[in-house]
């Protein structure tokens, strides 16, 4: 390899951890050893040769790792590696790398990545800290402590039985008969059109006196409450217990992949956060309720100790913020009497969207079926003063800017909710936007859901394809940057003479629910999880496959690194905050948030693109 060869190689590793802690030398006779391959996504996998395991340095293209059982480990771009894990364990291979996207690779033989671990301390202590780490991350989800870790996949019968729409309820019960099943879902041109439950057959044909000919679906439950194979079993044991439901048909790709029944649920562990949401379900005094509360921060610790994904723990502590907000106005209807019209009780900001942490206020408002006369005017003051009192008693603070439901100007019928959000979307001024960035983040915590849908759907109608509207909110977001500076250096914040560190908040996790937000409003998208909008997203194309994936991770990581440091600030008795010292990470871990602060800055250039350059 001659030195017009060399160069780029150097100048690229020369910027890359830990190769950056080389001699000039060493690193010269380290680039002189590689070799480079080039591997297109038509091959699908990257041929490892188990005889000869090297380091491999991603220098172009996407990749993923993947564990022997197929699960996704992790995520790869430039200046990533893979193969390490066998080079220092001696073990067989196992991990299976899939090409996302055509790349070009560097690959170092195990005696010169053997030569640099024993000449340089940092390159060593790098490369163990990443194998390390992916241990970690592979094992993160066999966690069997918390029910919240486990998928509804591990619990869920695998191949559904079914039966087509046009059968009669004869041919449903000598099949579940024949197949020992409790259940069977009802399937119209290979869609789920509904369930039937041995309860279904009790109640709606033997007791009202129909014979066996009568069409399964007069019969079955029809639209029934369905998940994903993906979510939760935390989250299936709620929605079974909040619907008295004992099946729940999964369906993936609008397609009936199983069934889980609550002897799964039982057969699998009991899951410590249903059982702190069963106990708040059994409170019948706003005392008690603060006293069950106190249980919260002990179970966020808890999923941080067990390494849950960011992602999850902010579903499974929304849950328990929504089941408190539910209890509460259950109880204090019961001393109030029955409300006088129907209502939704809306969440905004970060419990809209299911991903709370700890520090989080109160952000909430009241939507009406009709207008208030005075007795309702009344009620509804002191049903919403009474709640937002008891969350605030409960460790959610009052919101600093009012947006709450004891609030009168957040108490507003389906029409008044239309037009407030019609001014904020036809006149968007900085104090709309402001707003925008808080309600349109937006999800019914109690009451029918047929009101906020009709609620939603205007909203989304009023935003879909809105130039206007959406390049303000584009340039309202891009008025504050991730928190790097020249070099890639992190820029800390500062209160006076104190440094208060970098703010993974707000320099963050904000920056990236701002873009999300803006894409899905601009497709009219009814998801409001950050997360769920990225991979709706992407399966929509409106973000290619590449940058959703990297903004996805980048999400992920930096709320990882959020909660880690807030268990860490708990468990030594600090207050708690949003605030990062970047010497109390290791170099690997400042590499990659560094990595995905940039990933959040391309981001904020690709929308800015998009949604801004008419304006």
């Amino acid at each position: 390899m001659d030195a017009s060869e060399l160069q780029p190689i150097t100048d690229f590793l020369r910027q890359l951890p830990p190769f950056d802690t080389l001699s000039a030398n060493t690193l010269e006779s380290c680039c002189r050893a590689l070799t480079i391959g080039y591997y297109s996504k038509a091959s699908t996998y990257v041929p490892l040769d188990e005889s000869h395991p090297q380091l491999y340095i991603v220098r172009s293209g996407a990749f993923e790792v993947h564990g022997d059982d197929g699960d996704l480990i992790d995520r790869l771009g430039d200046g990533d590696f893979f193969g390490f894990p066998s080079l220092l364990s001696g073990e067989k291979i196992s991990n299976k790398i899939q090409i996302l996207e055509d790349g070009l690779v560097y690959h170092l033989d195990p005696d010169t990545f053997n030569r640099l671990r024993s000449e340089s301390r940092e390159f060593d202590r790098f490369f163990n800290r990443a194998f390390a780490k992916r241990l970690r991350h592979q094992s993160r989800f066999k966690a069997k402590e918390l029910g919240s870790t486990s998928r509804v996949s591990s619990l869920m019968s695998k191949q559904p039985l079914t039966l087509d729409i046009n059968a009669n309820v004869t041919q449903a019960a000598c099949l579940m008969r024949d197949s020992r099943v409790s259940s069977l879902l009802i399937i119209d041109n290979h869609k789920l059109a509904g369930i039937l439950t041995d309860r279904d057959l009790r109640n709606r044909v033997l007791a009202l006196g129909h014979d066996g000919q009568l069409p399964v679906h007069q019969a079955m439950t029809s639209h029934p409450i369905t998940l994903s194979s993906s979510a939760l079993v935390f989250e299936a044991m709620l929605l079974m217990s909040q619907h008295n439901i004992h099946h729940l048909p999964i369906v993936d790709n609008e397609l009936p992949v199983g069934v889980v029944s609550s002897t799964d649920i039982l057969r699998g562990q009991s899951s410590q956060p249903l059982l702190l949401i069963g106990e708040i379900e059994r409170q019948n005094s706003l005392d008690s309720l603060i006293a069950v509360s106190k249980q919260i921060p002990l179970l966020l610790q808890n999923l941080i100790s067990a390494d849950a994904r960011a992602e999850e723990i902010g579903r499974v502590l929304t849950s328990v913020t929504d089941a408190l907000t539910r209890r509460l106005i259950l109880l204090n209807q019961q001393i109030l009497g029955q409300a006088p019209m129907p209502f939704c009780w809306l969440a905004f900001g970060s419990q809209g969207r299911q991903d709370q942490v700890a520090c989080s206020d109160q952000d909430n408002g009241l939507l009406l079926a009709h207008d208030m006369d005075e007795q309702a005017k009344g009620y509804f003051d002191a049903l919403t003063k009474a709640v937002c009192a008891g969350l605030d008693s409960c460790g959610y603070i009052y919101c600093p800017g009012d947006i709450m439901a004891q609030n009168p100007q957040w108490q507003m019928t389906l029409k008044q909710w239309q037009n407030k959000f019609r001014h904020w979307v036809d006149s968007p001024e900085p104090k709309a936007l402001m707003h925008a960035s808080i309600f349109f983040d937006m999800r019914c915590v109690y009451g029918p859901q047929s009101l906020f849908d009709s609620l939603q759907s205007q909203v989304l109608a009023s935003t879909k394809d809105n130039d206007i509207f959406l390049a303000g909110m584009a340039g309202n977001s891009l008025q504050v940057s991730p928190p790097l500076g020249f070099f890639k250096k992190f820029v800390l914040e500062r209160d006076g003479q104190e440094v208060k560190g970098i703010d993974l908040k707000h320099k963050g996790s904000v920056l990236i629910n701002d873009i999300a937000r803006v894409y899905a409003l601009s497709a009219g998208i009814k998801e409001v999880n950050t997360a769920k909008r990225i991979r709706l997203l992407m399966e929509q194309n409106i973000i290619n496959r590449k940058d959703a994936l990297n903004l996805a991770d980048a999400h992920e990581f930096i709320a990882h690194i959020r909660l880690s440091n807030q268990g860490y600030q708990f468990t030594h008795n600090q207050v708690l905050s949003n605030y990062l010292m970047p010497q109390n990470l290791s170099s690997l871990v400042r590499h990659q948030l560094r990595d995905a602060f940039k990933v959040v800055h391309d981001a904020q250039a690709g929308m800015k693109l998009k949604f801004t350059r008419s304006f």
